[in-house]
């Protein structure tokens, strides 16, 4: 069975089930034999330390009881009863045993091993047949293995750092059960004398991860792997996956590292650099024990957002800037902090991997225990049009699950995270999946001649006596008056053809001063741009009540975690009423103006696309027309 095509094979709970007694049998008691090195012995009373005969005994074998349930509840002797933390590590031990035999046969059904086991049991196998036996049992064995110290690391959730004297097991590969017999013998010897139940875990992660560095230096000696490096196996009750001997799976999150920016750093997109400062503020205002932010309550929360502008523009930066601002804020306050980009490395080769890959994705970022920021960089790339027939099934797969994490019936949003797309090309982004940003940000870079001289001064450095010349440094860019300019640039619409909507509309019914006025100018736009849709008029009043709630939180709230950060739900949801302005006209105009500028930027960019692609097309076909004529005259035809 070729993995690739196959997809991903799932385990079924009937599957584990049957292997219950084998793997409650090795976790009770078994016996193995002890190499009589260091670790034997007597143990010295009161030293933790053992009596190590020098009479060398290198070539005995003793037999040694491996009693795993007993060892873990030894963590609290006064204890008959298994504590949360003991009874997890005994139980995943036990599942992990479950599975890895089921895993087993899976590698057995995928080479011939099953078959040449079956004909094993009627009459033993001779010669070459005998040989193959053989080495595909060791490789089923060495598959059981990997996959139950895969198991123990994927699923036991420890906070703290593994301890670094954790000990090979002594590896076993003469069949699948005495490779895991192997595993618990190694388990038992790490686990045994573990002074509380934190450190249980710790030493049962960090056994697991030695035991699967011991397994893939082996990796070589084992003939038959090739079959089982494509496969992509699942245990739903586990939330347990497993993809061949790629990586091994539960590595501890690594600490972020990202070149943050701050904001004085950005020179020009005012709009997007402001909003990106003021939702990394309001994600702050997130209540743990409550899990919900008042600026859902009160309106004006950025859950989705969708970034857009030429190459060089400082998309990138943005980024930097919210993530910099959010760990900031978040080493003040002591909370978790997950920034997770999703990219087209996460597109797999094979069926319902990329769409796994995207859910883990926001589920990461999601998390309610957590600040989550969730970029997908080059969202036409890793997304595509449900209309495109040319992109990958990943990538079809991605944008119907992006799709239903940000606007689908089961999303529920607490404002503990936000997820940015961001596309030189918005254009190629499916129509829904884009009306699913709630908000547009235009990052057009640097834009004026104090924009210009701004940024060369900024990436020049200080290196050097040139003189500046008759310009203020960076007072084009103070935050405030700059969005002010920005935002009244949008009284007016920008695109050729919403400017034309705009001016036959008061044409007709003169200026806009009413709600009604401000509905049938909608309409208008509805009927010269259909994707303007209902949705659109969502997103447009969530920026006319994120305007409204246009406070700038102050500074000094964030500075210390008592002022704002540690209060009560109630208390900031007080504090942050206080500070909301009145929704006006003007603000309203400004940003159906915002909104509808993007749609119609966007549909010209799409149809230019198009047509250049039809002239392309044309040219080719008459070249070929030309050169088929030609070797119709030479006869080639």
């Amino acid at each position: 069975m070729n993995g690739l095509n196959a997809g991903l094979t799932t385990i079924h709970e009937d599957e584990i089930a049957k292997h219950l007694s084998v793997a409650q049998g090795l976790v009770t008691r078994l016996i193995v034999l002890d190499h009589g090195d260091a670790a034997g012995g007597t143990t010295i009373a009161g030293t933790g330390r053992r009596f190590v005969s020098t009479v060398s005994t290198g070539t005995v074998k003793r037999t040694r009881e491996v009693e795993l349930i007993k060892t873990i509840q030894a963590v609290r002797v006064a204890d008959p009863l298994l504590s949360p933390l003991q009874h997890s590590v005994l139980y995943r031990a036990r599942r992990g045993l479950q599975g890895a035999l089921s895993i087993g046969e899976v590698f057995a059904r995928q080479t011939d091993l099953e078959q040449l086991q079956a004909r094993n049991l009627s009459a033993p196998l001779q010669g070459g047949e005998a040989e193959r036996f053989k080495g595909l049992l060791s490789a089923s064995a060495y598959v059981a293995g990997f996959a139950f110290a895969a198991f123990l690391l994927s699923t036991l959730s420890g906070e703290s750092e593994p301890v670094n004297d954790a000990k090979e097991p002594d590896f076993l590969f003469d069949t699948p059960q005495d490779a895991l017999k192997s595993l618990v013998a190694g388990l038992d010897l790490a686990l045994a004398g573990a002074p509380d139940d934190v450190s249980l875990v710790a030493r049962a992660r960090a056994f697991a991860r030695v035991a699967i560095d011991g397994l893939l230096a082996r990796k070589a000696r084992f003939a038959g792997l090739a079959a089982f490096e494509a496969t992509h196996i699942r245990i739903d009750q586990d939330d347990f996956t497993l993809d061949g001997f790629d990586v091994a799976p539960g590595e501890k999150r690594k600490p972020l590292t990202m070149s943050f920016k701050k904001p004085e750093e950005i020179i020009g997109n005012h709009i997007a650099k402001y909003q990106g400062m003021k939702l990394a503020k309001m994600l702050m205002a997130y209540d743990f024990d409550r899990q919900m932010n008042p600026f859902v309550e009160l309106g004006g929360f950025l859950f989705t957002f969708i970034g857009d502008g030429m190459p060089g523009t400082g998309k990138t930066i943005l980024i930097q800037m919210i993530a910099g601002l959010l760990n900031d804020y978040c080493q003040v306050a002591g909370y978790a902090f997950h920034y997770e980009n999703f990219g087209v490395d996460q597109i797999s080769s094979y069926q319902g991997k990329s769409g796994q890959n995207c859910k883990a994705f926001v589920n990461n970022v999601i998390n309610p225990r957590a600040i989550g920021f969730g970029t997908i960089d080059d969202v036409d790339q890793v997304a595509a049009k449900r209309s495109d027939d040319r992109a990958s099934a990943g990538q079809h797969e991605v944008t119907a699950v992006l799709m239903e994490s940000f606007a689908g019936a089961s999303t529920v949003i607490r404002g503990n995270c936000t997820f940015g797309m961001f596309s030189n090309y918005p254009e190629n982004v499916d129509d829904a999946l884009r009306q699913r940003a709630g908000a547009r940000w235009l990052v057009d870079g640097p834009q004026t001649e104090e924009d210009y001289i701004d940024i060369l001064a900024l990436l020049i450095g200080k290196n050097h006596a040139i003189p500046l010349g008759e310009h203020t440094l960076y007072a084009n860019q103070e935050i405030k008056r700059a969005v002010a300019v920005s935002y009244d640039q949008h009284s007016l619409p920008q695109e050729e053809g919403l400017t034309a909507v705009w001016e036959r509309f008061e044409k007709a019914k003169g200026r806009i001063e009413t709600l009604a006025d401000i509905g049938a100018y909608l309409h208008e736009i509805k009927l010269a741009e259909p994707r303007f849709t209902g949705r659109a008029i969502k997103n447009i009043t969530d920026a006319i009540k994120m305007r409204a709630m246009d406070v700038d939180l102050p500074d000094e709230w964030f500075a210390t975690p008592e002022v704002f950060l540690h209060k009560g739900y109630d208390e900031k949801k007080a504090m942050i009423s206080e500070l909301r302005g009145p929704i006006t006209m003007e603000m309203v105009l400004q940003e159906v103006n915002r909104y509808a500028d993007s749609e119609f930027r966007y549909s010209d960019k799409s149809d230019d696309a198009a047509v250049t692609e039809i002239i392309r097309r044309e040219r080719q076909r008459e070249r070929a027309i030309g050169e088929i004529e030609a070797m119709k005259r030479e006869g080639k035809w």
